[in-house]
């Protein structure tokens, strides 16, 4: 009984937020700006394929609204001023996905989070393993688990620079740790461009 209850909540709750109109918060904001971070958001939602025209537009108005938020955010502390700058990103980090969560399923959400980090999860981890094929299970859950991490911290990034930033730091950190368990990073990169070197031959 309780899970027929539950899930006509969660049913409810779908209906009533496509039912809902998203606005865009661009009142003040310069036109070019607002165009251009609407086209970035587009370009995301795009990836999604939804078939809902009204959910799409919403779900691009959350994403182009969290680029606002971020920017003035950012705009609003100087270098002086990071843990209180920190704070405040902290305290709204966790709104973007609870907000798509009325609109998108994990997955989704996961693919928008991509997409504002220029997919580096997916292709840290693709290369990670394809450098070092003999990473167990476990290993590749780990990695996985901090690009994750680093992921969350590039999504309230400032700019390009910032997000990348935060993957080549967890980067680091995986490489020491892949060390310390005993493997030859060197060795593995070299065998690793040799392959690349000799499948281009084939």
């Amino acid at each position: 009984m309780k899970k027929v209850l539950l899930a006509a909540l969660v049913s409810l709750l779908t209906i009533t937020a496509s039912a809902q109109l998203v606005v865009l918060n661009d009142d003040g904001r310069d036109s070019a700006y607002v165009e251009s971070i609407v086209k970035r958001s587009q370009k995301i939602v795009d990836g999604l394929q939804l078939d809902d025209q009204k959910t799409a537009r919403n779900v691009r108005n959350i994403i182009a609204n969290r680029y606002f938020l971020l920017n003035d955010i950012h705009s609003k502390y100087d270098k002086s001023q990071q843990a209180e700058r920190d704070a405040e990103l902290y305290r709204h980090h966790f709104e973007l996905a609870s907000t798509l969560a009325l609109y998108l399923n994990e997955e989704q959400i996961d693919a928008v989070k991509d997409g504002m980090t220029f997919g580096r999860l997916k292709r840290d981890y693709q290369a990670t393993q394809d450098m070092i094929p003999s990473l167990s299970d476990f290993e590749k859950q780990q990695i996985l688990i901090w690009l994750k991490e680093a992921r969350e911290y590039a999504m309230d990034a400032a700019d390009s620079k910032g997000k990348h930033f935060w993957f080549d730091k967890y980067r680091g950190r995986t490489n020491n740790w892949l060390s310390s368990r005993g493997y030859d990073l060197k060795k593995e990169r070299d065998d690793w461009m040799k392959r690349i070197e000799d499948a281009k031959k084939q």
